[in-house]
């Protein structure tokens, strides 16, 4: 009753393996749970919907989806016999050993999948982030923003990513990326500084502002690759 609200995870379902994991995750949990005795069959777990998945299709509901899932699982059709396979895969991996990381994205976590599914993901959600998206989720955007603009900058430039990081610290093309970081995200000085090798936060604060006067008084103009 006091506990926060139900746990959503966006997840990737493009046939590459994420959805199965996150479905079997689900289908395991009275097993990581201590709610099943050895000898009990994930079947006799009635609060869930593994049950239902080794039905007929006559003694389920329309809207399970068993296609999906046993196609994670190699399975390609819905016989009788690739759900008793299925049944015996997931009773075969409840006694495997569970990596602890592994299972942090289900817990804390609010994507699985791909790269670039994330990458995706956050675009969509970078321009509509309100309360209830976790602290998390926040970060995450807006380290995809900065990385956005980074990968802007390095082809105005013409020069890659170790290339930029390679250039002194008082380098005017490394210090208008930085400034344009702080101007148009939430990254710290620390965070810049380690991002672009601008060396210590102090240090990279005296050159942006250094760097920031110039600007302002015409000094500087904009960096262009030729």
């Amino acid at each position: 009753m006091f506990s926060g609200r139900y746990k959503a995870l966006v997840v990737e379902g493009s046939q590459s393996g994420y959805l199965g994991s996150a479905c079997d995750y689900v289908h395991l949990n009275p097993v990581r749970a201590k709610l099943l005795r050895k000898k009990e069959r994930l079947l006799a777990y009635p609060w869930s919907s593994f049950n239902l998945y080794l039905a007929a299709p006559e003694h389920r509901p329309k809207w399970i989806r068993t296609d999906r899932l046993l196609g994670e699982h190699g399975l390609g059709g819905d016989r009788p016999e690739n759900r008793q396979e299925f049944e015996g895969q997931m009773e075969r991996r409840r006694g495997e050993e569970t990596d602890p990381e592994a299972l942090k994205v289900f817990r804390r976590g609010w994507c699985l999948g791909s790269k670039e599914f994330k990458g995706r993901m956050l675009r969509l959600m970078e321009k509509r982030l309100g309360d209830n998206h976790s602290g998390e989720q926040r970060r995450e955007c807006a380290e995809a923003k900065a990385e956005g603009i980074i990968s802007k900058e390095l082809k105005r430039l013409g020069c890659s990513d170790s290339a930029l990081r390679g250039r002194p610290k008082c380098d005017p093309r490394k210090l208008e990326v930085a400034a344009r970081l702080r101007r148009e995200t939430t990254m710290t000085v620390k965070s810049i500084a380690e991002r672009l090798n601008l060396g210590t936060p102090r240090n990279a604060t005296v050159r942006l502002q250094e760097w920031k006067r110039k600007a302002s008084g015409g000094q500087v103009g904009r960096w262009k690759a030729k």
